[in-house]
C-alpha cells in the first residue's frame, strides 16, 4: 500500500483468500462447519498454531490483501462525513476504510473506519473477526466461538514489559498533550459532540495493584486536555475500579489505548470475569505473552504496537454533560448524564497513526462482533460448566445481540436429566442471567442441533415452525440488563433490572418427532454423493 506505512510483506494469495501459513492461519483443528456438526477436536498443546497479527497495521495488510480495505485519499471532514462514510460501508458490507486526509488537521494522523464490522468478502463475511481472533478468513463464526469457549480452560499467560516500542515514537506532554489535535469525528447527527473513543481500550488498575481491566467504553471530547466516558460503577469494570479510587480520595490513572493489536478489543469486550486481566487471558489464548510498554506519566502498561495512547486521570467531583450518541442497538439514544471527566496527562502515538472509529447503528457493526462473538463463548462455557450439553450458542448480531440462539443434541434429555424441554429452556435462561453478558440480551431461543444458528434461514425456519406461540414461552421476571436497550421502559432503564423471555423451541422426544425433510437430512448419503459429483452444486 503506497505511502501509508503499511506493507504486504508476507503474505501469501491463494484463491481469494490467504492461504494456510500466512496471516489468516488457523488454529490446529478448528474447522469451518455447521451448528449440526460435533464440537470440533482441541488441543491445547497448539493454542499458539493461531496467527496473531501483533499490529493493526499487520491487520491492515490482510485485509488490504484480500480486497477488503479501501484508502480515502480526498479531504474528508470530521464534522459528520467521517462518520456518514464509515456508517455506509458498514451498512452495504462494504470494505473498511482508512481517511489519509482530514480536513483541518495536519499530515500526521489518520481515521479508520468500520475496522471489524462483516466484510465485503461474500463467502468470508467474518473476515474482519476471523483475522482479529488469529483464524483463517473464511472460519465459520461458530468455530470461533468454540475456540474462546474452551480458551477459558486455558492457562492464562502473563505480559511481559518491553524498553520501547512504536507507540511512543512521539511523546506530546504538557501543553503538546492536546486532544485536538487528533481528528476526532462527530459521528451521527444529534451526538452530544464529537467522541473521542468508541472503539480503544481502557487500561485501568486497582489502587492495590492487583488488577488490571482493559475494556471499551464510549467517550465524547470536551475540550484540548478533558473528555468525558461513560462509566457505570456497580457493573462496568472500568466504573468499578475508578470508583475503588474515589472512595480513597483519588483520582484512578487511565490509559486509554487506540489501534492496538486488533485482538485487544475483542479481549476488552470480552466480559471476562472480576480480577481476570484480559492481557494474561489473551496470552493464554495465542500461547505467547503480549507486549507491553510503560506509560510516560501513569504507572500503567499498554500494547507497544498501538498507534495512539492518551494517559491520564478520571475524577470524579469533576463531572460534565456526557450524550446523547448513536448506540449499539442502532438508535439515537436521549440521556444526558453527567460523567466523571478524564483529564490528560500525555498523549503518546506512532508516526502517521491511526485513529479507529465506530459508526453505531443498525446491525451489523463492531457492537455486534466485538461483543457478540466473545460472549457466546461467554454463554456456551457457563452452559458447559452447569451442565448443559449445549451444542453452539450465538448472539445474534443482526439482531443487535438481544436474540440468543442456543443449540442441544436431540440426546439432551439422557444428558441432563431432565425429562421436560420446557424445563430445560428455564434452566438454560436461569444459568444465562448469572453471566454479566446477559445485560445484552431480551430474548433466548432454545433449539435442536441440526440447525446453523448463523444461517437466517435455518434459524428462522427453526424457530418459526418449531415454537408454540402461547406455551412454549418462559420468562424470567428481572434480571440487570443495558439501559440502552429502546425496547424496555423509563423505569426499567432508571433500575438498569427487566424481563427476559425463552422459547422452548426444541423439536418432541420420541415417536412424535417430526421428520426433517431437508436435502441433508432426509436421502441417502450415497445419493446425496452422485448428486453434488454430478448434478447440482
Amino acid at each position: 500500500m503506497s505511502g501509508t506505512g503499511i506493507s504486504r510483506r508476507g503474505l501469501l494469495w491463494r484463491g481469494g483468500l490467504l492461504a494456510a501459513g500466512s496471516v489468516g492461519a488457523s488454529l490446529a483443528g478448528i474447522t469451518a462447519q455447521s451448528a449440526a456438526a460435533a464440537p470440533p477436536k482441541w488441543d491445547p498443546h497448539v493454542a499458539d498454531a493461531k496467527r496473531r497479527l501483533g499490529s493493526l497495521r499487520e491487520y491492515l495488510d490482510a485485509l488490504d490483501a484480500l480486497g477488503d480495505l479501501r484508502q480515502i485519499n480526498r479531504e474528508v471532514d470530521t464534522h459528520l462525513e467521517i462518520g456518514a462514510i464509515a456508517r455506509r460501508t458498514t451498512e452495504i458490507n462494504g470494505p473498511a476504510v482508512l481517511f489519509n486526509r482530514i480536513k483541518g488537521h495536519r499530515k500526521g494522523f489518520r481515521v479508520l473506519g468500520a475496522p471489524a464490522a462483516l466484510s465485503s468478502l461474500p463467502k468470508a463475511r467474518y473476515a474482519r473477526v476471523a483475522l482479529s481472533l488469529g483464524f483463517k478468513p473464511d472460519t465459520h463464526p461458530l468455530a470461533m466461538v468454540e475456540a474462546l469457549t474452551r480458551a477459558h480452560d486455558l492457562k492464562p499467560i502473563e505480559p511481559i514489559t518491553v524498553h520501547s516500542g512504536p507507540c511512543q515514537q512521539n511523546v506530546l506532554l504538557g501543553k503538546d498533550a492536546d486532544l485536538t489535535k487528533i481528528p476526532v469525528p462527530l459521528l451521527h447527527d444529534g451526538d452530544g459532540g464529537p467522541y473521542l473513543n468508541t472503539w480503544g481500550t481502557f487500561v485501568v488498575g486497582t489502587p492495590d495493584g492487583k488488577w488490571v481491566n482493559w475494556s471499551i467504553s464510549r467517550a465524547m471530547l470536551v475540550d484540548g486536555k478533558r473528555f468525558a466516558p461513560l462509566v457505570v460503577p456497580f457493573f462496568q469494570h472500568l466504573g468499578v475500579i475508578a470508583a475503588q479510587w474515589a472512595e480513597q480520595g483519588k483520582q484512578a490513572p487511565f490509559a486509554l489505548v487506540q489501534g492496538a493489536e486488533p485482538g485487544v478489543p475483542f479481549a476488552s469486550a470480552m466480559s471476562l470475569p472480576d480480577g481476570v486481566n484480559e492481557a494474561s487471558f489473551l496470552g493464554g489464548y495465542y500461547g505467547k505473552p503480549v507486549e507491553l510498554v510503560r506509560c510516560k506519566t501513569v504507572d500503567l502498561r499498554v500494547p507497544a504496537t498501538a498507534e495512539i495512547v492518551i494517559e491520564g486521570h478520571i475524577d470524579f467531583e469533576k463531572t460534565v454533560p456526557e450524550g446523547p450518541m448513536g448506540e449499539a442497538p442502532g438508535y439515537m439514544s436521549t440521556h444526558v448524564r453527567q460523567m466523571p471527566t478524564c483529564t490528560v496527562t500525555a498523549i503518546t502515538h506512532r508516526d502517521n497513526a491511526i485513529l479507529p472509529v465506530v459508526a453505531a447503528g443498525k446491525a451489523v457493526d463492531e457492537d455486534h462482533t466485538a461483543v457478540g462473538v466473545p460472549a457466546s463463548a461467554i454463554i456456551l462455557n457457563a452452559l458447559r460448566k452447569n451442565g448443559i450439553p449445549a451444542t453452539n450458542a450465538w448472539m445474534v448480531p443482526e439482531s443487535a445481540l438481544h436474540v440468543l440462539a442456543v443449540t442441544v443434541p436431540k440426546d439432551w434429555p439422557k444428558r441432563t436429566g431432565i425429562s421436560s424441554s420446557r424445563e430445560l429452556t428455564k434452566r438454560i435462561a436461569e444459568i444465562i442471567c448469572d453471566t454479566r453478558v446477559v445485560i445484552w440480551l431480551s430474548q433466548v431461543m432454545v433449539l435442536d442441533d441440526d440447525l446453523d444458528v448463523t444461517e437466517h434461514r435455518d434459524l428462522m425456519w427453526g424457530f418459526a415452525t418449531r415454537t408454540h406461540p402461547v406455551k412454549d414461552q418462559v420468562v424470567i421476571p428481572q434480571r440487570s440488563f443495558n439501559a440502552l436497550m429502546v425496547c424496555y421502559g423509563k423505569e426499567e432503564q432508571e433500575s438498569y433490572l427487566a424481563p427476559l423471555l425463552a422459547f422452548d423451541s426444541l423439536l418432541p422426544q420420541g415417536p412424535e418427532r417430526p421428520r426433517n425433510a431437508a436435502f441433508e437430512d432426509n436421502y441417502p448419503a450415497a445419493l446425496r454423493k452422485k448428486i453434488l459429483d454430478n448434478w447440482v452444486h
